[in-house]
């Protein structure tokens, strides 16, 4: 299997063959990796699941790092991922579906990773969840109503 490593939200590395990475965990907690011939000393320091981001030391220095699968690979080219990530105050279809249910009410102030709809596509139901902290400022689509990609769903303040 096949990574892609995305660093800061910068870099990107691909095809990286997980057999080519050899990684020995240390009984400080710290760990040994070993790509190709190179050596290299980490540690984890913080892990945000809903984001799937790690905070790694590596050689004293701090990466946020991201790993994507084969299957993360393929629904990023499928275009499936949300449309904007960083951005709270627009809150897209990230692919053609139905409004199944609409989680908020207009003036609600919402956290980053609260439910805002959930978007049946292909037959499985998707929670868009906010990207940050924020309050509703309008709601554009409604419960039943088909959607397409890209098409905005809330306004956030």
């Amino acid at each position: 299997m096949n990574y892609k490593i995305i660093v800061n939200e910068q870099f990107e590395f691909e095809d990286i063959p997980a057999d080519k990475l050899d990684v020995i965990r240390e009984t400080d907690g710290s760990y040994h990796l070993l790509l190709g011939h190179t050596s290299h000393r980490a540690s984890i320091r913080g892990f945000d699941p809903d984001r799937r981001l790690i905070t790694v030391e590596l050689n004293g220095r701090t990466f946020q790092v991201r790993l994507d699968d084969a299957y993360d690979q393929l629904v990023d080219q499928l275009g499936l991922k949300k449309v904007s990530r960083h951005r709270a105050k627009d809150i897209k279809a990230p692919m053609p579906g139905l409004v199944l249910k609409i989680e908020v009410t207009g003036g609600q102030s919402v956290s980053a990773g609260d439910p805002l709809v959930i978007l049946e596509a292909m037959k499985m139901e998707n929670v868009i969840k906010a990207d940050a902290d924020g309050t509703i400022k309008s709601i554009r689509a409604e419960e039943g109503q088909a959607v397409d990609k890209g098409q905005l769903l809330i306004e956030m303040e």
